[in-house]
């Protein structure tokens, strides 16, 4: 398969822990990369056997996204969508500033025919059962209802290479489960989801439904469903805070807290974002994913593992087939 583009210099903590989920990428998975970065920190790493890709520029987090991307042509991040333009890569991995990663993944990579706009598609864990699809979260703040129908097709072959749902369950948030709760966007869209030959809708789902075996793939424009991101992150950190706080108190606390964690750990790490890595820009023609600012190496390592799948599945080729006009 053509390597994945990775940029080094995107993230927080970018390029220490982004190097060093390159490094156990390319140990455990013999994961083809193209490592782009600033000559001082990739060249060093061409005697480890990695191809390396030198960008003059990086893309700082705090940078307007539309105009870098514009006037840095050598960043990182601009490198990573042009090596997949000129099919050099199969797929960009960054963890650096996300407008940047969408704006020059949408202006060099382009969209894949008939599709409206790219989306943003994020994987939320679902204790015991099968993580839900969230799209849009993030990319458009406003949309037009025949975009979401679009991001119900997107999602659902997204949902269907990365979890083996034969026929994913596809609803609209919205602020009550009956047909016609909602606003005038929810109520218009409601019936084109629910006409559309390329989707197994369900109806409304609320947003109790988003962490629930309920569904498999939620649909709403960007503005919503980046709350709802921020907002489930923010409630599952205090919550597991709260509760080792609530363990360690008390004058055998130590003790409780050891007895609990071989229990909890398990729901640790399946609740973990690091383990999808970052979100799939859906609707652009190639692989492109955004890791989280604050990406941990396993994080890296982990988006690195489902863009080489997805690559090899074709997945924009079969979202291209899907998507109807």
């Amino acid at each position: 398969m053509l390597p994945l583009a990775l940029d080094v210099m995107g993230g927080d903590n970018a390029p220490d822990v982004v190097i060093e989920g390159a490094r156990r990428a390319k140990e455990e998975l013999d994961a083809p990369l193209i490592l782009v970065g600033t000559e001082a920190v990739v060249a060093p790493l061409a005697n480890e056997g990695f191809e390396i890709e030198v960008a003059s520029e990086v893309i700082e987090m705090h940078d307007d996204p539309a105009s870098s991307v514009r006037t840095k042509r050598d960043s990182s991040l601009v490198r990573c969508a042009e090596l997949v333009k000129e099919g050099r890569a199969s797929s960009m991995i960054s963890a650096g500033n996300t407008g940047a990663t969408m704006a020059s993944a949408l202006l060099k990579m382009g969209r894949l025919p008939k599709v409206a706009r790219p989306a943003i598609a994020t994987v939320i864990p679902v204790p015991g059962s099968t993580p839900t699809v969230v799209i849009d979260s993030g990319a458009n703040s406003e949309v037009q209802p025949q975009w979401l129908v679009q991001f119900g097709e997107m999602g659902s072959v997204y949902s269907n290479e990365l979890f083996g749902i034969d026929s994913p369950r596809v609803g609209i948030l919205s602020i009550g489960e009956e047909k016609g709760k909602g606003n005038s966007l929810v109520k218009e869209a409601w019936s084109l989801l629910d006409a559309s030959p390329n989707i197994n809708f369900i109806g409304n789902v609320e947003g109790r439904d988003v962490m629930s075996a309920n569904v498999d793939v939620v649909v709403c424009d960007g503005f919503v469903g980046n709350i709802v991101l921020k907002t489930l992150e923010g409630a599952m950190r205090t919550l597991a805070k709260s509760i080792f706080e609530s363990l360690a108190a008390g004058e055998n606390g130590a003790e409780v807290v050891d007895l609990a964690l071989p229990k909890l750990l398990p729901l640790l790490d399946e609740l973990n974002p690091d383990t999808y890595g970052g979100a799939m820009l859906l609707g652009v023609n190639g692989i492109c994913v955004i890791s989280h600012g604050s990406s941990s190496s396993t994080a890296i390592y982990n988006a690195i593992a489902m863009s080489m799948k997805l690559a090899k599945d074709g997945l924009a080729d079969k979202i291209a087939a899907t998507v109807t006009k």
